[in-house]
């Protein structure tokens, strides 16, 4: 199976394509291994150092549906006709891939199949599909600092169940309990107060 990096350039530089790209397609070319490919996708512009904007709610909308999908046990995801026609431009997809896929790469280098029951067993599914629905909504909220992390989090998580990889899956869970608790302090506190606490933080470190 070749890796998702290369794979993703191919499909979208390699070959002639419309300007437009629509839902289906991605699914399409996913295969079996649907849930993870759509995790990954979508999470990756708003998990990137910089952010391109617009993405977060809509985006993390169709990873809270996957994510309630993969909760419940379906072994492919489900949408209804409306969504699969939803398109985005080509070139705004080639341009996010561009800052993604050296990101991407990296891991792939590290990723391997191990520990693969967190990733493939019923309870494994259930309690990654239940970090990245709280990653979802919390990328949703329209307040600085609540996006970038969650987003993360889902993307590393669900690059693992890509591979079968519980290792980085585990890896993933612990940076979507990073990005739940910033969010939690953002919205009790507010995002200036949190901001100052890290930078003190960083400041005695």
């Amino acid at each position: 199976m070749a890796k998702l990096s290369t794979e993703l350039h191919g499909y979208f530089f390699a070959e002639e394509r419309l300007d437009r790209v629509k839902l289906a397609d991605l699914i399409e070319i996913a295969g079996e291994r649907s849930f993870g490919f759509l995790f990954v996708l979508l999470s990756l512009p708003s998990a990137l150092p910089i952010p391109a904007p617009g993405y977060s709610i809509p985006f993390g909308i169709v990873m809270l549906w996957l994510a309630l999908q993969l909760v419940i046990g379906r072994e492919r995801p489900y949408f209804v006709q409306h969504w699969l026609d939803r398109d985005i431009s080509l070139s705004t997809v080639q341009g996010v891939l561009k800052k993604g896929l050296p990101w991407l790469q990296r891991i792939e280098v590290l990723s391997r199949p191990r520990l693969s029951g967190i990733c493939t067993s019923p309870v494994g599914r259930v309690v990654l599909g239940l970090a990245i629905a709280l990653m979802s909504v919390s990328m949703m909220v329209p307040i600085p600092g609540t996006n970038t992390l969650p987003a993360m989090g889902i993307f590393i998580t669900g690059f693992g169940l890509l591979e079968d990889d519980g290792a980085i899956s585990l890896m993933g869970l612990v940076v979507c309990a990073m990005g739940g608790t910033l969010s939690a302090l953002i919205l009790i506190f507010g995002y200036e107060a949190v901001k100052t606490g890290i930078e003190v933080l960083k400041d005695a470190l």
